[in-house]
């Protein structure tokens, strides 16, 4: 992965989602857990999910790096984002799991740093910031 970043991963960080699941399939579930095969329903989905995710490994990895993406958690710094400005320059950011925005990072300063954000997963930033970059969030 060439052009991918590999960031920390923190395994304790979860997103809660929501799903829709039909009785019949519910009941599978259920029962599976029931029998052993599971400790609980969540412990099911999760295992179901990273099995997908496992299967498809091969179309991800080379979706990051057609993409230029970082993978894992990355956190912006007031101090970088101050570098950035420095230099002239903005920031397009592309993400897989988490965008993290330092709480002291004024909506100013993110407006005048931040081209465009692409976070699959989830964006961490303060109401002010994600206001000021609003139009920017793809």
């Amino acid at each position: 992965m060439a052009d991918a970043h590999r960031l920390r991963e923190k395994g304790g960080d979860t997103e809660k989602i929501t799903i829709n699941l039909g009785y019949v399939d519910l009941g599978h579930i259920d029962l599976l857990v029931q029998e052993g095969f599971y400790s609980n329903r969540t412990d099911f989905i999760r295992t179901a999910i990273r099995n997908q995710l496992a299967s498809h490994s091969d179309a991800i990895k080379q979706a990051i790096v057609r993409n230029t993406l970082e993978l894992g958690l990355r956190r912006f710094s007031r101090e970088e984002l101050e570098t950035v400005r420095a230099a002239g320059r903005k920031l397009r950011i592309r993400v897989v799991g988490l965008a993290v925005i330092a709480d002291d990072v004024t909506a100013e300063l993110a407006r005048e740093t931040i081209e465009s954000i692409n976070v699959l997963g989830a964006l961490q930033a303060s109401p002010s910031v994600k206001a000021a970059l609003a139009t920017r969030i793809e």
